[in-house]
């Protein structure tokens, strides 16, 4: 199974939020830049910059082109990439963990929870 992306690629990978139900990764690289071989579980992807990368999974690999301001879920997946376009990169990652416990007093909170 490939690694965890803070630590095969840490130049580029930075957690910016973490608790028990998510962990939010920013990802940035310049052209021509390539991860190592790195794992996410499920996760919803937002673009911060327009780029093009190149995603390669064992033989096979995909070429995509991807707007600023898109949101796109990802399924758990091994892969590295590569900028091949011209334009830095700029991601955020919201890695999902395990389900929401149900609420034992049936009450939910408003608003953002405060801290982390």
């Amino acid at each position: 199974m490939a690694g965890d992306p803070t630590e095969t690629d840490p130049d580029k990978y930075k957690v910016v939020f973490e608790n028990d139900r998510v962990r939010v990764l920013e990802y940035r690289d310049q052209p021509g830049e390539r991860t190592s071989p790195h794992s996410h579980p499920d996760s919803v992807m937002y673009t911060l910059s327009s780029f093009e990368r190149r995603l390669i999974g064992g033989e096979q690999h995909r070429d995509v082109q991807l707007p600023a301001g898109r949101v796109n879920w990802l399924q758990a997946q091994e892969h590295s990439g590569e900028n091949i376009g011209t334009t830095d990169t700029h991601v955020l990652f919201i890695e999902l963990k395990e389900p929401a416990p149900s609420p034992s007093d049936g009450a939910a909170g408003l608003g953002p929870a405060t801290g982390t």
